[in-house]
């Protein structure tokens, strides 16, 4: 991926995406001289979309519209960079990179809801707000509001392949700081603090299947919160954590870096808690991510080294190691790919992992004035003005 310079800002370029916009109906010209555009379709298909974007316009519309296979773009949560309002709550920011026009894409943005990333009380740290890619949309669980308090009673869900943000169901018992992760279709959330810390929140732990309520017909939609069975303490409120899905499980470690932790895994078909492998959680020392939920890829932070899990020796095999990738923060894996957040929220280290040594390393600037708070990758956003 590249990222061409601009000096167009991030807020600019939302305000544009509200302006209203010529309607496309129909692509300008055939696809094909002489075939049916329906088999031209077929065809297309096959060829990768970054061969067929330098085509023609009618070609760059087609990978865009909603016929066309979606492909996978990274998706990243934004902060604003100026440390001089750190006092202040923002908007949620939520932005796409189009890997194909290799362009930052706004995005439809949710309701009207201010979130707390900085806090006198915190200079060192971010304030983190919590989310997760689950049955192929976006969803923000937990984050804290103005008055120190759960921002969010519903998750925030955003479909790209849409472009709406909707409501998901009430939790129980709405929280932050706590750990969340999702596994074939089902998000989770475990521990945590609701609006002062109470120990039945901190061992609680909820679950909803997301893809439960577009299987069945609407008279018997259920969308709703599960009380699953409890942690035995509150030891996992104590930071906001990422639990990654893999093979039907969450694995989850309660403190990131080298310092001493405890990790334990949730298989969420039996509702029960396990201890985490020793070699497992002798390796876990940074950000990790699971690609397609088979395999878990993880950074360790002080080194700068990306290494990738093996649950058969119950060791991790190390992949390539840079100094643009100590310190790293965050961390998204699919289709071949893992994205790591810099250091300091100023850039993403994109890393193909399936292609032959030596590994092939490349960067994503994030957008002047703006520092990455997380990421995610999902398919692109459907936005037919992309293929002008």
């Amino acid at each position: 991926m590249t990222n061409p310079t601009s000096t167009t800002t991030l807020k600019h370029q939302i305000a544009a995406a509200k302006r209203p916009r010529p309607h496309h109906t129909a692509v300008e010209q055939s696809l094909f001289t002489g075939i049916p555009d329906h088999l031209s379709h077929i065809c297309l298909s096959r060829v990768p979309p970054s061969k067929l974007f330098a085509v023609c316009r009618s070609w760059r519309r087609l990978i865009y519209s909603p016929s066309f296979p979606p492909f996978l773009s990274l998706y990243a949560l934004f902060i604003p960079a100026d440390n001089h309002h750190h006092h202040l709550s923002n908007p949620l920011q939520l932005v796409s990179f189009d890997p194909i026009s290799a362009k930052w894409q706004p995005l439809p943005q949710p309701l009207p809801l201010r979130f707390l990333f900085r806090h006198p009380s915190f200079i060192s740290r971010r304030i983190p707000v919590q989310s997760v890619a689950v049955a192929s949309k976006l969803v923000v669980l937990a984050a804290t509001n103005d008055d120190f308090l759960p921002a969010l009673s519903q998750p925030l869900i955003f479909d790209p392949l849409t472009g709406n943000w909707t409501l998901g169901p009430q939790l129980a018992a709405p929280r932050r700081w706590c750990a969340a992760g999702a596994s074939r279709g089902a998000v989770i959330v475990a521990s945590g603090v609701g609006p002062q810390y109470n120990t039945d929140v901190a061992r609680s732990v909820e679950k909803w299947d997301v893809d439960s309520h577009h299987h069945q017909p609407p008279c018997h939609r259920r969308w709703t919160w599960q009380k699953m069975g409890n942690l035995k303490d509150g030891r996992f409120s104590r930071d906001a954590i990422d639990a990654v899905g893999w093979r039907g499980k969450l694995c989850m470690v309660n403190v990131s870096g080298d310092a001493a932790k405890e990790g334990i895994i949730y298989d969420i078909d039996k509702d029960s808690w396990v201890e985490m492998p020793a070699g497992m959680l002798a390796g876990w020392r940074g950000p990790a991510a699971a690609m397609d939920e088979e395999t878990i890829y993880a950074i360790d932070e002080s080194k700068g080294l990306l290494k990738k899990y093996d649950h058969v020796k119950d060791v991790w095999a190390e992949l390539v190691e840079d100094d643009r990738l100590k310190g790293s923060h965050h961390l998204a894996a699919a289709g071949g790919k893992v994205c790591i957040s810099g250091a300091k929220g100023r850039t993403i280290v994109v890393v193909d992992v399936v292609a032959p040594p030596p590994a092939r390393l490349w960067e994503v600037e994030a957008p002047p004035g703006f520092q990455v708070s997380a990421i995610h990758i999902l398919p692109r956003f459907s936005n037919s003005n992309n293929g002008n």
